[in-house]
């Protein structure tokens, strides 16, 4: 039997610093009054394509078929789902989402085709409540020590600048805009020039006062107003499109500072006709960059002949909120199995210490060994 990973796949052995960030990711995402919603991986393909089948991202979906002969597919972000979800909501509707999506593209460094997003999305949307989800990135970004930069662009202001140049085929010149801090600008202009687009560049590059002149500046500057009210900074970046095409307004991308690499992104758009905005962050990319302490102070309980005493022991200190392993091993390979799995703490349950009531504890790390009271001994791990 094969048992290699599928390409573009992978397990996670430990997961205790991703298990961390994403109870840091919800707890911040419930402090603003999001609810949090599960979604069916598995959905129709007609329903997981939508209308933007050009898309790239749509593009790359996983395609099934069941035994109906039904086309199905694997989700490939959770936004197409509020479809079906915001109905009938009471609005504005704030949810967020924390979940796998699967994309069927070509592997790229941290990049999976199994990957984690953290979605917030909120359905009945004003532009003050843009400057909230923003708010919401920067304090989530702070909390996990990442520095980032808070980009925004408009797409009704590319819109604008687009019509006034006569330029067909938005679509596909929003794409090529896209690339701008991907490829070089001469590879970017000559795709442009294409579609006879190539003077866009020039617009794009210039100062920020020059874009006043058009009426659609004006959610900038009101996005800019709120943000200031919650004391964020963010950067006006003229040729910030993002990939999918259903935004219809603002548009954020949040980069780590001096890289080219994004960790989250997100934009406004309607749900059912409905003006909504929202934001998704990569658990994947999160990880690599977050400074977040994973708490290890699990317990090695071993047995030396009194298995019930052991047992009894565990269960008052998980009943204490200690995490405990019980050992029935002989006392050699239970410290084996303890340094095996970096259980940092050991305590000891034989005849003597039950008769004293005291049970020796023992750091693996300095290998100091002491004797505690029962009584002492979760007030004690709960100190370390």
């Amino acid at each position: 039997m094969k048992t290699d990973l599928v390409k573009g796949f992978r397990d996670i052995e430990k997961a205790g610093k991703r298990l961390e960030i994403k109870k840091i990711i919800e707890e911040t995402f419930k402090l603003y009054g999001f609810e949090g919603v599960e979604t069916p991986i598995v959905e129709y393909e007609e329903f997981v394509k939508g209308e933007n089948q050009n898309d790239e991202a749509v593009s790359d979906i996983f395609k099934l078929e069941d035994k109906g002969n039904r086309k199905l597919a694997l989700r490939y972000e959770f936004t197409f789902q509020l479809k079906r979800l915001a109905k009938n909501k009471k609005l504005p509707w704030k949810r967020y989402q924390i979940g796998e999506v699967f994309r069927d593209e070509p592997i790229k460094s941290n990049r999976w085709r199994q990957f984690t997003q953290c979605d917030i999305d909120i359905i009945g949307s004003k532009i003050r409540d843009e400057a909230e989800i923003l708010k919401i990135v920067s304090e989530l970004i702070d909390k996990l020590g990442i520095k980032v930069e808070i980009n925004v662009n408009n797409r009704k202001l590319l819109n604008e600048i687009i019509d006034e140049l006569k330029i067909k085929k938005k679509e596909q010149v929003m794409r090529e805009i896209d690339k701008l801090d991907k490829l070089d600008e001469k590879e970017v202009k000559k795709n442009l020039k294409k579609f006879d687009a190539e003077k866009i560049i020039e617009i794009l590059k210039k100062p920020k006062s020059y874009f006043k002149r058009y009426d659609s500046f004006k959610e900038i500057e009101e996005l800019e107003k709120y943000c200031k009210f919650y004391n964020i900074k963010i950067n006006f970046v003229a040729f910030l499109v993002r990939g999918l095409s259903y935004y219809n307004g603002s548009v954020f991308e949040i980069k780590i500072k001096n890289e080219k690499d994004s960790v989250a992104g997100g934009g406004s758009y309607l749900v059912n006709g409905v003006q909504s905005t929202g934001i998704a962050f990569g658990l994947d990319r999160i990880e690599q960059l977050a400074s977040v302490e994973v708490d290890n102070k699990k317990v090695l309980v071993i047995s030396i002949g009194k298995d019930k005493e052991a047992v009894k022991l565990a269960d008052k200190l998980r009943g204490e909120g200690v995490a405990c392993v019980v050992s029935f091993d002989k006392v050699g390979k239970a410290l084996e199995y303890a340094n095996s799995y970096s259980i940092p703490y050991v305590v000891f349950v034989g005849e003597e210490e039950v008769k004293k009531n005291k049970f020796k504890l023992k750091d693996m790390e300095s290998g100091k060994e002491s004797f505690v009271g029962v009584g002492e001994l979760g007030e004690k791990f709960c100190k370390l």
